[in-house]
């Protein structure tokens, strides 16, 4: 991690009644970060997110954001951020081109008619901009809602649920502007979504959450390289493989024997030795796929914490 920190939170807190929605949640974003922000239903990820944009106070703790405090600098602050949070609402009866225009106006800033069919374009919608938003389907005002995050050409990019009613087409276009947009156009994304495949795809650091609270905070490869894989060896002779292995540790990581492909829960560490023992021992390895996805680390991780 080579860049400044973009977002620093510290013992955020946040309460509402008898319910501790945040508690002393610690996160840090760093420059050209693709963050993802993960954890279940009520876990405290909108809470959060309200509070990044200053859109709720917090009870407790402090914000950074550009290295300034969000208490004090509010206004430069948001300046450089460009949001969604939950639904996008839009002027049902003018056109995308026009809410566009209008939502530029309101930030303060001289938004051109050709950034307007820029950010158009980086969503798809380019070929409806004269088309009235009320005939939008759900998945393109997500993506109005979207260029309108990109409209002032933020900094920090804070993504609540960005493919919500998308097609898988839809999903994946996003999926390559997020990346685009991290790559490409050197922005900061922070992205909150329970489709962690899509996280896993985009994302190079992560955090999860569980009832306000930090569960794991890291490297998306590192976290998931840190458990157990599913490793997958395709060989000529499974039966044979049980055989040789039944006197060996590795059998307690057999999970089980279909056709010729055997199938272990292991380190990484573990994958090469068990293939040279399978090899030497007569075995005819002709694949090796180890597969680990967030789905299942994160499904372990919150039900270790709950």
């Amino acid at each position: 991690m080579t860049g400044e920190r973009i977002i620093e939170v510290t013992n955020l807190c946040k309460e509402f009644k008898d319910v501790k929605a945040v508690s002393n949640l610690d996160l840090n974003v760093y420059e050209g970060d693709v963050f993802g922000f993960l954890g279940p239903n009520g876990a405290g990820k909108s809470t959060t997110i309200r509070m990044l944009l200053s859109l709720i106070n917090p009870g407790e703790g402090d914000i950074k954001i550009f290295g300034k405090t969000l208490k004090k600098e509010r206004n430069y602050i948001l300046r450089r951020i460009g949001a969604i949070v939950e639904k996008p609402d839009f002027y049902g009866y003018l056109s995308a081109y026009k809410n566009l225009e209008i939502l530029g106006r309101i930030s303060g800033k001289d938004i051109s008619g050709n950034r307007i069919m820029e950010v158009l374009e980086l969503v798809g919608l380019e070929k409806r901009y004269k088309s009235k938003v009320k005939t939008f389907s759900h998945g393109m005002k997500q993506r109005l809602g979207l260029a309108q995050a990109l409209l002032h050409d933020p900094d920090l990019i804070i993504l609540d649920e960005p493919t919500t009613g998308l097609d898988p087409q839809g999903m994946k276009e996003i999926r390559d502007l997020i990346i685009h947009l991290s790559r490409d156009r050197h922005k900061t994304l922070f992205l909150s979504s329970h489709i962690l495949y899509e996280v896993e795809l985009v994302a190079n650091r992560m955090i999860i959450i569980n009832k306000g609270k930090t569960v794991v905070e890291g490297k998306v490869n590192d976290l998931l390289d840190a458990n157990k894989l599913k490793v997958t060896f395709e060989v000529n002779d499974a039966e044979k493989v049980k055989q040789i292995l039944r006197e060996t540790a590795y059998i307690n990581d057999l999970e089980s024997v279909v056709n010729n492909t055997v199938i272990f829960s292991l380190s990484s560490e573990k994958i090469a030795p068990l293939n040279r023992y399978m090899v030497e021992n007569g075995i005819e390895v002709s694949a090796v796929v180890p597969t680990r996805s967030l789905e299942e680390y994160f499904l372990s991780i919150t039900e270790k914490a709950s």
